[in-house]
């Protein structure tokens, strides 16, 4: 008996991955080179690009500025190499995987390959790890509590600071005024800001609070921004390092001058510092200066007759 085989040439040729792949060197060879460039385009950034546009000049303005900043570029270069990869591979597979004019039927539906999934599910919670772990580490080495040379009272209010210092058993205190902006726009003068004095070299830690509202407390320099919640003190410890004036403003939304609850940071020796402190008045304006409603709303107003 003879038996005959038939083919339907019709039909194509099957949909296989194999075939796909096209050169896997040409490949490998265009992703060395992308990450070539690309490490040759940092080589000649700028300072600002090489400090990821943070608004610290001085790499070490504080103890702490450093490492905020190097956290801060490193995340972002990891971030951008996993993004280029990322997009990298997705777009080899729209090209290598796409179809052909010569094919014909569908692809198998159904696929999948466990390892990869498995991979592909892990490395991201790595990464997410990983983060999260450098960013704990960084966040308690600089919330650690310090016995600090110099404490200063930072009290916020609508719309102005209050500064009350203790340094070497000696108490001092600087009473703000809100600051005007001028109505031509034109620039104000910084002499007339409220101006917190620090002395280089020196630990200082700052309470804060507030005596009204939320505020928060922010020198753009120092790359630290804390909350100031009423009842409630927040603390931030940091040495400056780098001789300087510094802007300071209020980063919460606290009422019609928010924009102009503006205040000077000055980095100066310790004898600048001492000097600055004599000119100051004695004493604190505590919280006993504070908004207190509670009191307020509490008195009960009697009305005589007819009123």
């Amino acid at each position: 008996m003879k038996t005959t085989f038939c083919t339907n040439k019709e039909e194509g040729p099957s949909v296989s991955s194999q075939d796909r792949t096209g050169s896997r060197g040409s490949a490998k060879a265009k992703v060395l080179a992308l990450v070539g460039t690309g490490a040759l385009l940092l080589t000649g950034c700028s300072a600002e690009a090489k400090r990821g546009w943070l608004p610290n000049v001085e790499r070490d303005t504080t103890n702490h500025t450093a490492a905020i900043q190097d956290f801060w570029v490193h995340s972002w270069i990891a971030v951008v190499v996993i993004g280029i990869l990322t997009w990298g591979l997705m777009l080899w597979c729209i090209i290598a995987y796409r179809r052909r004019k010569t094919d014909t039927g569908y692809p198998r539906q159904l696929s999948y390959n466990m390892p990869l999934e498995i991979f592909y599910t892990a490395i991201p919670l790595v990464l997410v790890l990983v983060f999260f772990s450098f960013n704990n580490t960084l966040e308690k080495s600089i919330n650690k509590p310090v016995d600090s040379e110099v404490v200063v009272d930072v009290r916020a209010k609508q719309w102005s600071w209050d500064f009350n210092y203790t340094y070497q058993g000696t108490e001092k205190h600087f009473a703000g005024t809100q600051a005007h902006l001028h109505t031509d726009g034109s620039e104000g003068a910084r002499e007339e800001l409220p101006t917190l004095y620090l002395p280089a070299g020196k630990s200082v830690q700052l309470d804060l609070n507030s005596r009204d509202v939320i505020h928060s407390f922010w020198v753009p320099a120092f790359l630290q921004k804390l909350d100031m919640i009423p009842g409630k003190t927040n603390h931030i410890y940091l040495t400056p390092q780098v001789e300087g004036s510094y802007d300071g403003k209020c980063a919460e939304l606290c009422g019609e001058y928010h924009s102009e609850m503006l205040f000077n940071v000055k980095v100066v020796s310790d004898a600048e510092f001492k000097a600055q402190l004599a000119k100051m008045d004695d004493g604190h304006i505590g919280e006993e200066y504070d908004r207190q409603p509670n009191t307020v709303n509490g008195v009960v107003v009697e009305h005589g007759e007819g009123e």
